[in-house]
């Protein structure tokens, strides 16, 4: 009976050491930030295809892990976006989606410049809470 109690204890450390295998490993994520700066007299509607976007993907799309998104104080106007997808195909397949399309283009003629910077964590698996 000892025994048996004694197995089931060390049965419940189990799952603290293994590998959470529904993850992708965060070697493999693809990390970047957009910054797009956005014409002022658009940005209340250039906010909302953005928000739409967002929303979507997050919902909908499980390759993507973060889209969090930014703008200046003193520049409202200046947009970065972190962006983090568990693979290059992830985000292959982001860009594809009807929502990421439907943004890309509704926003073609607000967005005045934009930039994407691959990024490396500093501090790869973090989760942002």
């Amino acid at each position: 009976m000892k025994t048996k109690a004694i197995a089931l204890f060390l049965l419940g450390f189990i799952p603290a050491f293994a590998q959470d295998i529904s993850q992708p490993a965060p070697e493999k994520n693809l990390v970047r930030l957009s910054k797009i700066t956005v014409d002022p007299a658009q940005l209340e509607r250039y906010n909302a295809f953005l928000k739409e976007e967002i929303e979507a993907s997050m919902r909908l799309e499980p390759g993507v892990l973060t889209l969090y998104a930014v703008s200046e104080k003193e520049h409202p106007n200046k947009v970065t976006i972190l962006e983090i997808y568990a693979d290059q195909d992830a985000y292959k397949n982001h860009i594809q989606t009807p929502h990421f399309q439907k943004y890309k283009q509704g926003t073609l003629q607000m967005v005045q410049e934009l930039e994407l910077v691959d990024s490396t964590p500093l501090i790869p698996g973090l989760k942002i809470k």
